[in-house]
């Protein structure tokens, strides 16, 4: 039986962690690609990640470097690909540089593993998912991204911190874009069944809100560098409901037309991920303050992606 390949564009920090986790679940084979520059360095990551198998037990190839064709016939294409913004650089500036990062590797991936489906980590992550959309020329079910499932871990682990519980017993939902742009829907919060309202007061529950939403800031702060354990988890996560066909549902960068009225564009929305990609966008109901949010947030991404669009010429 033919083992799924993965392949991780980009070997970063979340690029390199992504390969660990899909190596430690065996999801299958691991393809990590960079620059020509940096072909040696990600061979070595590969081959060093390989060496653990017979530790941790697992068993699949683990291949790097800087040719795409290792990618031929990937299943799943995880891009990282991109640079951080740095002090001094302008939101349009991020935005220039990593539209024609993140479309040239669409192209290349669109010609060598034509049936992949495209789960976009770089930044701003709306607009690189639009950008992977528009240049790889993929149906919008098999390119999506990934911002939700990492926001909603934070917004669990801070609950289950203040709560000193498990986390795995808080189930949550947030929606709209990354970072300040997220709306987390309380009302849709709960604690093995039980409202989170009924356990943490509004005030001290709106204080967990605000601190998942600079939750990026906040580690970059400590830091120095952005995240990229729980970036990588988050993104690995939907590889595995994609390879293993799992159909769960996540909080995710998905296409949305007619679904809350958003008009054609990828925003955070719940949606079942499953072998074709996303399967489905489910549409909850929302109040009039999540309305406003949600719009809010809505019309932030369309504004980076217009910024996109004018960069992609």
């Amino acid at each position: 039986m033919r083992r799924p390949k993965i392949s991780v564009i980009g070997a970063g920090n979340v690029g390199a962690s992504c390969a660990f986790w899909i190596a430690v679940k065996e999801l299958g084979d691991v393809v990590l690609i960079d620059i020509p520059e940096a072909a040696d360095k990600t061979a070595g990551k590969a081959l060093d990640l390989a060496q653990c198998g017979p530790v941790h037990r697992f068993d699949c190839r683990i291949t790097g470097g800087s040719d795409y064709d290792a990618a031929a016939g990937s299943d799943v294409v995880i891009i990282t690909a991109g640079i951080p913004r740095k002090p001094g650089m302008s939101r349009d500036d991020l935005i220039a540089t990593n539209v024609k990062i993140v479309g040239s590797v669409s192209k290349k991936i669109a010609e060598v593993a034509p049936e992949a489906v495209l789960i976009i980590v770089s930044n701003p992550l709306d607009a690189m998912v639009y950008t992977a959309w528009k240049q790889s020329g993929f149906p919008t079910q098999r390119v999506v991204g990934q911002a939700g499932c990492l926001d909603i871990a934070r917004y669990r682990t801070f609950i289950a911190m203040e709560l000193d519980c498990s986390v795995e017993d808080i189930s949550a939902l947030l929606m709209g874009g990354h970072g300040d742009d997220m709306v987390p829907l309380p009302r849709y919060t709960s604690v093995a069944g039980i409202p989170v309202s009924q356990l943490i007061p509004e005030a001290r529950l709106n204080e967990i809100i605000d601190r998942a939403k600079v939750g990026g800031g906040e580690l970059v702060k400590l830091m120095g560098t952005s995240a990229y354990y729980a970036p990588a988890a988050g993104s690995v996560d939907m590889a595995e409901a994609i390879v293993r066909d799992k159909r769960r549902i996540f909080p995710c960068a998905a296409y949305c037309d007619k679904e809350y009225g958003v008009g054609g564009y990828f925003v955070g929305v719940p949606c079942m991920l499953g072998a074709n990609g996303v399967e489905k966008v489910i549409e909850v109901e929302l109040d009039a303050t999540e309305r406003k949010q949600f719009d809010t947030s809505v019309s932030h991404v369309k504004e980076l992606v217009e910024l996109a669009q004018k960069n992609m010429g």
